[in-house]
């Protein structure tokens, strides 16, 4: 019940902070929405801001795995390619917290939190830019990163697929470079984020008969890592964890 009521307290919190903001709405507000007493949820979250925390950390931690891997790819655009689609996948992803920042900057308002974006900035900037970049580079690099976020929020109605591709086009007439084929930069995403709640039920193993299923669905073209995992009732660490010990790229 405990768990319920953190769950339901943050998804509760992401949608008021959302659509009005974050300095907008209380404590109080939050409590009265998911049935609970002020108390209960200063509980949870000692203080609004400890709210703010827990929503972004997925965001922050993915980001920063994602870079983490990033840096391993031997090729220079193909870590440029990989950080560009990444980071848009988890943005498309947590699109409520960019709305939300948008807002009011409230994912800025604690230092630590600011540090660490900013920190992610820099790196992911760094990494599109390449190495011994000069000057007009990095400048360029700045923008594109710039340039993947706002349209997250502003477009948020249109499918996120079609979303994403004409992002990633205008990224590609920014750096007014050749974007590579998938299969060459695939890979990028985290295996997994330790610091996350593990999600209740789902299973941390597959068996070789569901390793089959999953190679067999991720072949056909058809279906994406998250529908893999939904399809077999695991996460999606555990699909790209068994698939890549199978000696399988999981995106590929």
């Amino acid at each position: 019940m405990t768990d319920d009521s953190r769950a339901r307290i943050l998804k509760t919190a992401l949608t008021l902070f959302a659509e009005r903001g974050y300095h907008a709405v209380s404590v109080r507000e939050i409590a009265e929405q998911v049935s609970l007493t002020k108390t209960a949820v200063l509980y949870h979250f000692p203080s609004k801001s400890d709210i703010v925390a827990a929503l972004v950390e997925p965001l922050l931690a993915d980001s920063g795995a994602l870079l983490e891997s990033v840096r391993r790819l031997p090729d220079p655009p193909a870590r440029r390619w990989a950080v560009l689609e990444g980071l848009l996948d988890i943005w498309l992803r947590h699109s409520a917290l960019l709305r939300m920042q948008m807002q009011d900057q409230a994912l800025s308002a604690d230092d630590a939190t600011y540090a660490r974006l900013r920190d992610i900035a820099l790196t992911a900037q760094d990494l599109i830019a390449g190495p011994e970049a000069g000057f007009a580079e990095r400048v360029r690099a700045a923008q594109v990163y710039a340039a993947l976020s706002d349209p997250v929020v502003i477009f948020a109605d249109h499918p996120a697929a079609e979303l994403r591709e004409a992002i990633l086009d205008g990224a590609q007439r920014l750096l007014d470079t050749p974007r590579p084929p998938r299969s060459e930069h695939r890979g990028h995403r985290p295996a997994e984020t330790p610091h996350r709640r593990p999600n209740r039920g789902r299973p941390g193993a597959m068996t070789a008969a569901m390793v089959e299923s999953a190679r067999r669905m991720r072949d056909s073209g058809d279906y994406a890592v998250d529908e893999i995992a939904a399809e077999l009732g695991v996460s999606r660490a555990t699909v790209y964890r068994h698939l890549t010990a199978a000696g399988d790229n999981a995106d590929a």
